[in-house]
């Protein structure tokens, strides 16, 4: 909104030229997202805990130690991560840009999935919210339609096909075929990051990373020298999400205040499936769809976990870990919360780094 409405007066105010610049924005939209979370996150979670009786149901079967030290916290935090995320982009971003309302439009619309998933919890008093077959439905549907409309806006080349990480040249034509493949990566990471959340702060840190990251490689895709001089995919107008992965940064870094441990306020899946469909979805517009699987390798750790876990147990009768996710299993073996929280920030980070090296090794 301010680069719509203030740039045009850079000819008779040449202060506000600043506003050209993505990486200002970007800043910008981050502080924005910041305060926005400090602002609002005391009324917001005030708020919750007076209608919410008792906070998020906790699972039965879980960790002993989650009855005691979780029991009343209230869920739904993630209403404010996305108020963060949707204010600072609207008011930094190009607002013409397609590719930021999509991204924007899928966070959104994934929050909504899950906000209906938590009241369900939270009025029933039950842990099963939504049925699995149905919410799967939903975000599938928001994806292909998102997808569609990401590939419309594409050049045309670009438009169906998957790029090869370390392959300067390599692009694959998958057609049609496109749209699921785009599909798995929005549903997948937005429930691979759902799953991850299950302890005080393990799950917000890691997006932050990859948001981080994706801000760094939506700016060079969207940038003609720089994706031309790292031998990347061009993909115009794609830099703009660097604004979007700003904010998400910045709401980030406000929700990890109230959520430090002990939590005062617990995401739910408000929160973790609209920022995993946000991933997807910036991996999907800037050609970086398998990088995403190294960048949140920890999520895809955390899902290929339980996948064993329930195919193990179904075929043999037995369980590989002691509990699914695996950050379950190490609580179980008598790892501190923190001790887990910390070590699986520092995986993210060393896989994040991974990701990172795929933009120069071609």
């Amino acid at each position: 909104m301010l680069y719509n409405y203030l740039y045009p007066l850079a000819d008779q105010f040449s202060v506000l030229n600043v506003f050209r610049y993505i990486t200002f924005r970007t800043g910008g939209a981050m502080i924005t997202a910041l305060i926005i979370s400090f602002i609002f996150g005391p009324f917001l979670i005030r708020v919750l805990r007076t209608r919410q009786n008792g906070g998020q149901p906790i699972r039965a079967d879980g960790p002993e130690g989650h009855l005691l030290t979780k029991k009343g916290t209230p869920t739904m935090g993630g209403i404010m991560i996305l108020l963060a995320i949707s204010l600072a982009t609207i008011l930094w971003a190009d607002l013409t840009n397609g590719y930021v309302w999509a991204a924007l439009g899928v966070t959104i619309a994934y929050g909504a999935i899950g906000f209906a998933d938590d009241y369900l919890k939270v009025t029933r008093r039950d842990s099963a919210g939504l049925p699995a077959r149905l919410k799967l439905l939903l975000q599938t549907a928001v994806a292909v339609a998102v997808t569609i409309w990401i590939m419309r806006l594409m050049p045309e080349p670009l438009q169906t096909t998957l790029a090869v990480p370390f392959f300067k040249d390599v692009l694959i034509d998958l057609g049609w075929a496109f749209v699921i493949l785009a599909t798995v990566v929005m549903v997948g990471s937005s429930n691979a990051v759902n799953l991850t959340d299950g302890l005080d702060g393990l799950a917000i840190v890691p997006v932050m990373i990859a948001a981080g990251v994706f801000a760094l490689i939506a700016y060079l895709v969207g940038n003609v020298v720089f994706s031309n001089y790292l031998q990347l995919h061009h993909v115009p107008g794609s830099g703009e999400l660097a604004i979007f992965c700003g904010a998400l940064v910045g709401g980030g870094l406000g929700f990890l205040w109230f959520n430090a441990p002990p939590a005062k306020v617990f995401m739910g899946d408000t929160g973790a499936l609209s920022l995993g469909g946000a991933l997807g979805a910036v991996s999907v517009i800037t050609k970086h769809e398998l990088v995403l699987a190294m960048v949140g390798g920890l999520f895809v750790l955390e899902t290929v976990s339980v996948i064993v876990q329930v195919v193990s147990f179904k075929l043999t009768g037995k369980r590989v870990f002691r509990m699914a996710p695996l950050h379950h299993h190490f609580e179980k073996k008598g790892w501190a919360e923190s001790t887990i929280v910390i070590r699986f920030w520092i995986i993210a980070t060393i896989l994040a780094l991974v990701g990172l090296s795929t933009l120069k090794l071609r």
